[in-house]
């Protein structure tokens, strides 16, 4: 009855359901919130029989109530790869506007201490490298993909609001490009050249194969938030992500090793949105917060690997 309750929305989901594990590893309670639109239970398998746990399916756009005391909230719910917020615009944009609202209200019911998980497209297509937290972004407001980006500034904007406005605990963690297990296999870069290797089809990459791009395994990643979430830096907005930057030719490469597929490799016509080059400064998340990952690219592409091959 004495153990701290952490409440993580979107607990269904890629870095939600890793981080709902550690916690309960580390001994917190937790409530996972998720409305199982892009998030799934199998991420969360044997979890039910673990009494410090508890789901609930409930949509954060609507009002929503829990009875429970709560003392961190990990905002981790919407969508975040292109295959999902591009098929549901509309929605992604109400989950980072209204969703974000309705937490926040919670955090301040509650007195919780109250973590926004953003993105690393708050940058845009960035005109600094790499990118430090100062970076204000650069933009196509009326893009495709501003539905995500524009509703990941606004959530910003909304949570400093509420730190400002109504003295609630807040802190602000920018996401960079991140894999592991659970991740969609529709996802991100990393989960599509996996998925197309092992099945040795042909790896698609868009574009040259000359954007730079970083990669940090969900559980450094989940580290981060962590030591965010349990740091005294109210206020505050960090990058968290891998710093060491591969082209997506030799990324492609690497895949291929770790899956000893023979493959071949297509290009095609790169998207308008993607920008050449993504990669975060780090150096305040080492200096304030002691983070910076530990797993490198080679053992987690080994460990990706192995879970997409379990799947099979």
């Amino acid at each position: 009855m004495n153990m701290e309750t952490c409440l993580v929305t979107g607990g269904a989901g890629f870095i939600g359901s890793n981080l709902v594990k550690d916690l309960l590893n580390k001994n917190y309670r937790v409530i996972c919130i998720d409305d199982l639109s892009t998030g799934s239970l199998s991420n969360l398998k044997g979890l039910d029989k673990n009494p410090n746990f508890v789901f609930k399916k409930s949509d954060i756009t609507k009002k929503f109530n829990i009875k429970e005391h709560v003392d961190f909230i990990f905002h981790l719910a919407s969508p975040s790869i292109p295959f999902d917020y591009l098929k549901n615009p509309l929605n992604t944009m109400a989950v980072n506007s209204l969703g974000t609202k309705n937490v926040l209200e919670l955090a301040n019911d509650k007195n919780a201490v109250f973590l926004l998980a953003s993105s690393s497209d708050v940058y845009g297509d960035p005109e600094i490298h790499p990118q430090k937290e100062e970076h204000r972004g650069n933009f196509d407001h009326i893009s495709r993909k501003s539905c995500y980006y524009e509703g990941k500034r606004f959530a910003e904007t909304l949570t400093m609001v509420f730190h400002k406005n109504h003295a609630t605990n807040v802190r602000i963690a920018r996401v960079f490009n991140t894999y592991g297990p659970n991740m969609r296999k529709e996802g991100t870069a990393i989960s599509i050249f996996i998925k197309q290797a092992l099945q040795n089809s042909h790896i698609t990459i868009n574009g040259t194969g000359k954007q730079r791009r970083t990669f940090c395994y969900v559980d450094d990643i989940v580290r981060g938030l962590e030591s965010l979430m349990f740091s005294k830096h109210i206020g505050e907005i960090f990058n968290l992500g891998s710093e060491h930057e591969i082209t997506i030719s030799k990324l492609v490469n690497y895949v291929k090793k770790h899956t000893k597929s023979k493959s071949e490799i297509t290009y095609k016509k790169m998207p308008e949105e993607d920008p050449m080059r993504v990669v975060p400064d780090i150096t305040k998340a080492k200096r304030m917060l002691g983070w910076e990952p530990k797993i490198s690219l080679n053992d987690g592409l080994t460990k990706t690997v192995k879970w997409f091959k379990s799947l099979n």
